[in-house]
């Protein structure tokens, strides 16, 4: 974390008023930054990572790139200038300015990319832990996602719940190795709303797709605000946050907004659940022809062959959220369908309101089902026509695929010289993981978010030796727990703790 105080000019509000960043990223980003010794090596991580005129390399490190022309390597070394990645290979050299990080017997490996994430509802953590998406009578369950937090507690939600809600939910990621995400915030009720959902991802300090989306009432800026906000925020491409378009199906509505965000040049980001009845809209989507290398198409549950056909061809990306889709009754994850058709998906988290966001249960659930089903037609005598899949293809999806889907892939979801930093070392000697006969076996089927040793984003240094930098977990906890006690109370919910 960048451990210098905010300066206040650096977020006024653009009427004129100081804005929620000033008055809490201060006390969350530097409140355990004392001057005991402990903290020195700290500081010092800090200054040499991701400043222009500093480099580092990770030494002797288990190199698992992701990039099939630099390879992979059991001992090699990376070094980074700033925020690039300069050169990969055994023994470079250390020059006099040169920061060296023994990185022996760590697997050094691209930061994993979440393409779906509903970030502002951390506050809610696991009380829709056992919730369906709606209520579809079978049984009648009235204590759903629809009707609890899309109905009750979303229109409540103040622009300094979305703050603190994206700035713990982006730190809690970072730590699980997490250095990119789609945000789909559906919480954009007022520029006040969008201005704090940007302080939070820019104070969180990792790379996001950012999707702008609807909010309640008539105050929503989305989507007559489309093109003022792509200026005020995404004018640069030279900066850790982009933008898409949250443009959802629906009815006389999304044509409209595609044609906005195409006119502007940013991807379009879109929720299908074929089987609640998405299907007839996306079919005729597909009919008119209106699929591109720009969609987002998220869960993509209870479609037809020749709908994912059109899929293939369009070179449209797909989220899988696989856990979030067994458990709320979304369908079964198309993982098969899409790998029939020849689409390679991208993994996301989701909601934190039903599961966790970590990316090593992302990617064990994606790993289990397909192998489940494939081993269910084997076993059923069925001619299956499908490969099982392997931990290269699933570290794959939570990477590279990632990027690809992001329109970050020029950026990121390798390591690959002259692309940007976004790294993780995961330690190897733990005793969950020890002895490793495997990398990708290893960091899919035994690792977990206690294994992320280092997170680089753009060659900063965010979580050092298991430790995340500058921030405050007490102040941090106090502020998400007043803002969850809030919503609760706003939105007239009890909280059923047991």
């Amino acid at each position: 974390m960048n451990s210098r105080k905010i300066d206040r000019k650096d977020f006024l509000h653009l009427g004129g008023k100081l804005s929620l960043g000033a008055l809490i990223a201060p006390a969350l980003l530097t409140g355990c930054l004392s001057d005991s010794k402990e903290k020195e090596k700290e500081r010092k991580i800090i200054k040499i990572s991701g400043n222009a005129n500093t480099k580092y390399i990770l030494k002797n490190g288990i190199v698992y790139s992701q990039d099939v022309k630099v390879g992979n390597f059991r001992k090699a070394d990376i070094l980074i200038e700033g925020k690039i990645i300069k050169e990969i290979k055994p023994d470079i050299e250390q020059g006099e300015d040169t920061y060296v990080i023994d990185a022996s017997e760590y697997i050094i490996m691209p930061g994993f990319v979440d393409t779906h994430h509903h970030q502002y509802e951390t506050a809610i953590r696991g009380y829709l832990a056992e919730a369906l998406l709606v209520n579809d009578k079978k049984p009648d369950n009235p204590f759903t996602y629809l009707d609890v937090l899309i109905k009750k507690l979303t229109p409540v939600f103040r622009p300094e719940d979305i703050y603190t809600a994206v700035l713990l939910s982006s730190l809690n990621q970072i730590d699980c190795g997490v250095t990119t995400v789609l945000d789909t915030s559906q919480v954009v009720h007022s520029m006040e709303h969008f201005e704090a959902l940007m302080h939070g991802l820019k104070d969180g300090g990792r790379r996001a797709l950012v999707a702008f989306s609807t909010g309640s009432g008539e105050s929503t800026p989305f989507p007559r605000k489309l093109n003022d906000i792509q200026k005020m925020y995404f004018s640069s491409t030279d900066q850790l946050l982009t933008m898409a378009m949250g443009a959802e199906l629906f009815p006389g509505d999304f044509k409209n907004h595609w044609g906005m965000a195409r006119d502007i040049g940013v991807p379009i980001v879109s929720h299908i659940v074929g089987n609640l009845g998405s299907a007839p809209a996306f079919e005729n989507i597909v009919k008119e022809n209106l699929l591109g290398k720009d969609n987002i198409l998220i869960h993509c549950t209870g479609l037809n062959d020749k709908v994912w056909e059109s899929i293939a061809k369009s070179g449209a990306a797909i989220s899988l959220a696989v856990p979030i889709e067994l458990s709320m009754r979304h369908g079964t994850p198309p993982i098969m369908q899409a790998l029939k058709h020849g689409v390679q998906p991208s993994l996301s988290s989701d909601v934190e309101v039903t599961m966790t966001s970590d990316f090593f249960t992302q990617m064990r659930s994606v790993y289990t089902l397909q192998r489940g089903l494939v081993n269910a037609q084997v076993l059923s005598g069925i001619d299956c026509q499908q490969d099982l899949i392997t931990c290269n293809d699933v570290v794959r999806y939570a990477t590279l695929e990632g990027a690809k889907a992001t329109h970050l892939e020029h950026k990121i979801g390798s390591l690959t010289p002259g692309k940007e930093a976004d790294i993780i070392m995961l330690r190897t000697r733990d005793l969950n993981v020890m002895p490793i006969n495997s990398v990708s076996g290893t960091v899919v089927t035994l690792m977990e978010r206690t294994n992320v040793d280092t997170v680089i984003i753009a060659g900063k240094i965010r979580k050092y030796q298991g430790k995340m930098l500058g921030i405050d977990t007490q102040v941090l906890h106090s502020k998400i727990t007043e803002s969850r006690d809030y919503l609760f109370a706003k939105a007239g919910l009890e909280n059923h703790f047991f």
